[in-house]
Parts: C-alpha cells; structure tokens; sequence
C-alpha cells in the first residue's frame, strides 16, 4: 500500500497568466519505492502560521485588524487558512516533482491579502495539509484505489517578497478597493459626465 510524503521545496510566480498565480514546487516520495503510482489527485490545505515569525511595529499597527492590540496577541496569534489548492500527479514510481498551483487575489476582504500587504519583509511561516487519492496498480496489475492519510503535512517558509512582487506586477501602483454598489454607480455617472470614458475599475 502506499504510503506518499510531501515537501515544499520552493516558489515562484507563473510565468504568464491573467490572474496572479504561484506555482509551489512540491516534491513526493512513496514507500514501498518501487510500487508504481497511476496518478494522485492531491487537495491541499495551506494556513497561514502567524505566531512562527516576529513583527516590527508598523507590521504589529497592520496587523491589528487581524489579531486585536498586541497585548492580546498571546491568545489571537493562531494559524488563519490562507486558501485551497490541487493538483493532479501523473505516474511515477519513487519519487517525482510537481506544481501545486495557487490562485492569489488583491482583494483585502481575504484574510490572507491583509496579511500579506502588511508584512515588510522575511518569511511567511506556511503550513500544507494535504489529502486526494491514490490510484496505483496493484500485485496483479489491477487499479487499486487509496485516501491519503489525514497526517500527512508540511511546512514551508514563503520569502514574503514573492506574494510582493505578484502583485506589484498584476496590480503596479494600484491596490483595490471595495465600496457600495450606490457610490460606485455615482462614480461612474461623474466619469461619464467629464468625458472620461476610460473604465472606472
């Protein structure tokens, strides 16, 4: 029976893509090694670990939205779920390397946008768990079908630059802002009405 392990090994931005997206470098390896894996179909969990990293003053002023006056910090500072992700794992026996691709937003509703824009530096403590199945064959050649095992899990320390530069390059000098739909039809009545007709988002 399988048993896969997990590790982050790093991350970078995608390449090219509308939406802000990071590919984590995740790398799996299976005991017994030489049972050959069909595919993995992989959901992760990723939380933020906020109490794993210290913060300067103005980071602790930003963050107070999120986790109450530092005072309270010893009962606020938990970890926060960041977001889901998944993948799907092709063949492979041993070991192999793959994507987990993650979608990032600038919308400062997510609990994980406030965080982020509020760090000036160092790492993101970041903690993976994971779950799917596993379709692998079988001492007869059949398909068998297995859960990943509810433990499975890692950590990973995100240089805090790399959600940075996302947005600086999806969003440069601009940052979102969420208001009421009446304000935002008023808006764009005045832009129309000065013969702006660029859009107003």
């Amino acid at each position: 029976m399988p048993d896969l392990n997990f590790k982050v090994t790093g991350v970078q931005a995608a390449a090219r893509g509308l939406m802000p997206l990071l590919h984590f470098n995740l790398e799996i390896s299976n005991q017994p090694s030489a049972e050959a894996i069909q595919a993995v179909m992989i959901q992760a969990q990723i939380q933020i670990q906020s109490a794993q990293r210290a913060y300067n003053e103005t980071e602790r002023e930003k963050l107070e939205e999120l986790f109450g006056t530092p005072d309270r910090w010893g009962q606020t500072l938990r970890n926060r779920l960041w977001t889901h992700a998944s993948t799907t794992v092709p063949p492979f026996t041993g070991h192999t390397k793959v994507n987990l691709p993650v979608q990032c937003t600038y919308d400062f509703n997510v609990i994980g946008t406030k965080y982020f824009y509020a760090l000036e530096g160092g790492e993101v403590p970041l903690l993976f768990l994971f779950n799917g199945t596993i379709f692998y064959a079988g001492s007869r050649g059949e398909l068998l079908v297995q859960q990943i095992s509810w433990d499975k899990e890692c950590v990973y320390r995100m240089p805090s630059e790399v959600w940075t530069n996302l947005m600086n390059h999806h969003y440069p000098n601009s940052a979102w802002l969420s208001i009421h739909r009446d304000v935002f039809d008023k808006l764009s009545e005045f832009k129309l009405e000065h013969g702006d007709r660029k859009s107003v988002v």
